[in-house]
This record gives C-alpha cells, sequence and structure tokens, in this order.
C-alpha cells in the first residue's frame, strides 16, 4: 500500500517507521543506585548498582559502560566513607 505521496508508510527511509530511539532506563537507575550508593548501605545499593550496570552492558544501552564504572567507583567510595566514618567514631 503506497501513501498519496508515493512512498510506502513502512518504508525504510520514512522517520515516522523507525522506532525510536529506547531511554537507557537501567542507566539512569544505575546512576541513581550509585549516588545512593556513596551515603547509604554501599554493600547493597552498591551491588544493585553494579548488577544493573552489568544489564546496561549487556543490553548495549550507549551510557551503560560509564553507568558500570560509576558504579564500580561509587561502591568502593562509600565503603572507604563507611570506614572513615566508623574510624572517627570508634575513637
Amino acid at each position: 500500500m503506497t501513501s498519496p505521496y508515493g512512498q510506502s508508510p513502512t518504508a525504510p527511509g520514512n522517520p515516522a517507521a523507525t522506532p525510536a530511539a529506547t531511554t537507557p532506563v537501567l542507566s539512569i537507575i544505575t546512576f541513581v543506585l550509585s549516588a545512593v550508593a556513596v551515603l547509604f548501605l554501599p554493600i547493597v545499593f552498591g551491588i544493585a548498582a553494579i548488577i544493573t550496570g552489568i544489564i546496561a552492558v549487556v543490553r548495549k544501552e550507549r551510557l551503560g559502560k560509564v553507568a558500570l564504572v560509576v558504579a564500580v567507583a561509587a561502591t568502593v567510595l562509600g565503603f572507604v566513607l563507611g570506614a572513615v566514618v566508623f574510624a572517627a567514631m570508634s575513637s
């Protein structure tokens, strides 16, 4: 079926026929979990951020690799900050 303009509505060159770019939802969730892991329970939120980051990389989201690196760094930073605060409170 062709449109009155000579091109079918599902033609490859038709921008309306191409699917919209997907939003990197898992990468965004990873960034949020990473931010939370710096301050609160890095063992829980950091591991959740790393897992969602790995899934984002597997799904080839455009921010997946960056989100995974941020998740690992935020988890390590959360552990270091927790150790510093614990050491300061115990002395």
